[in-house]
């Protein structure tokens, strides 16, 4: 959505913080306190003001750890509280529908994590519902904010590769391997919308989708190798119901060759790979897991008479949130800049979803779209 209307553009514009208020900042080691707290630190413009957990004592405890005043034991609560702008739900997936509807019922901008809904239909739901409303959105699509894929872009479009021929992406996904923590059980049922297909390959093909374009004619197919993991705190089995492997091919505009093979685990080889393979050179893009969203990024490439790929490092021109070190603080890094990216939009009035751009829920359920279409029954 064009964000140069809203009342948010209006607070950034006039010089005045960002109030952010958090569904989901416990105090032991959940997402939001380790991606989304320090980026909020790392990027001016924005002030944590408020959260809530699933009750008033937890947050309380959550609030006196990070050293945030306003806790909540509902999300309605801190929806409704006016020293918050921007309501950031990082809850478990099943949970986003209604905490969305609830903040932007109460006029609130929304960051929602991805997937942004349990499946298409909901997703579309929450789109509709934030376009009725007529607020900035965002949803946590944040791998193509990352500035090494920004550079790739650019290398991309400006020619060092030549003419793309072929691409190809292999990635481990972590989790729905042979092992899974006590608390992590849920991602081993699909009814959860918590996947192999819906997290680590769709978190990649969106940055793949920012740096080459919306994959066309593509195609997913799903196989389960696994039916069962052993849980690492009681050594008994749980049935995994959910696929562990994903194989996609389609073609990028222009007409280059696209394949993808995402696995459950890890692997003792290369857990991300992407090659990018043009008539005058080709680009290597490598990461230790397989989570291209929250993983630090090498880039390597050869053009010409190079017969060996050499590294090629990310200009600081890229790094918008210098307080933060790609390897050291991963999983907040992209989350910084997708925060960064999303000032500039409300400064500049831009619209989101481009590839230069922060995604929104019309993104967000384009994407949905894009990955359960192309999926082909077995």
């Amino acid at each position: 959505m064009n964000t140069s209307t809203s009342p948010l553009a209006g607070t950034v514009r006039s010089g005045r913080p960002i109030g952010v208020g958090i569904i989901g900042l416990g105090a032991t080691g959940s997402w939001a306190e380790r991606s989304h707290l320090p980026a909020l630190r790392a990027v001016p413009g924005y002030e944590l003001r408020a959260l809530s957990t699933s009750s008033k004592e937890s947050a309380e405890r959550s609030g006196h750890k990070h050293g945030v005043a306003r806790t909540f034991g509902t999300a309605a609560e801190l929806a409704a509280c006016d020293d918050v702008d921007l309501v950031v739900v990082a809850v478990k997936v099943p949970h986003h529908r209604d905490l969305v509807r609830t903040a932007l019922s109460a006029g609130k901008s929304v960051l929602c994590e991805w997937p942004l809904g349990n499946g298409l239909a909901e997703a579309e739901d929450m789109a509709r519902h934030a376009r009725d409303r007529a607020v900035p959105t965002v949803v946590g699509l944040q791998a193509r904010s990352h500035p090494a894929l920004a550079y790739l872009r650019d290398l991309v479009a400006d020619g060092y590769v030549g003419e793309v021929l072929s691409t190809t992406v292999v990635g481990s996904g972590g989790a729905w391997g042979g092992t899974v923590g006590p608390g992590d059980h849920h991602v081993l049922d699909p009814a959860n919308g918590m996947t192999l297909l819906t997290i680590p390959f769709a978190h990649t093909l969106d940055g793949f989708a920012s740096v080459l374009g919306e994959p066309e004619d593509l195609r997913i197919g799903l196989a389960s190798r696994r039916t069962s993991a052993v849980d690492t705190g009681s050594g008994r089995p749980v049935p995994m119901t959910v696929p562990d492997q994903v194989v996609a091919s389609g073609r990028v505009p222009g007409g280059a060759v696209a394949t993808f093979h995402y696995r459950g685990g890890v692997s003792r080889g290369t857990n991300f790979r992407w090659e990018i393979n043009g008539t005058e050179g080709d680009l290597v893009v490598t990461a230790p897991i397989g989570h291209l969203q929250l993983s630090p990024v090498t880039i390597e490439g050869a053009r010409g008479a190079s017969t060996g790929l050499a590294p090629l490092t990310v200009p600081e021109s890229y790094v918008r949130v210098p307080r933060l070190d790609p390897r050291a603080d991963a999983p907040a890094y992209a989350v910084a800049h997708a925060y960064q990216r999303f000032l500039d939009d409300l400064r500049e009035g831009g619209t989101s979803g481009g590839a230069s751009g922060v995604p929104d829920f019309a993104h967000g359920a384009a994407r949905h779209r894009s990955i359960e279409s192309a999926v082909t029954t077995p």
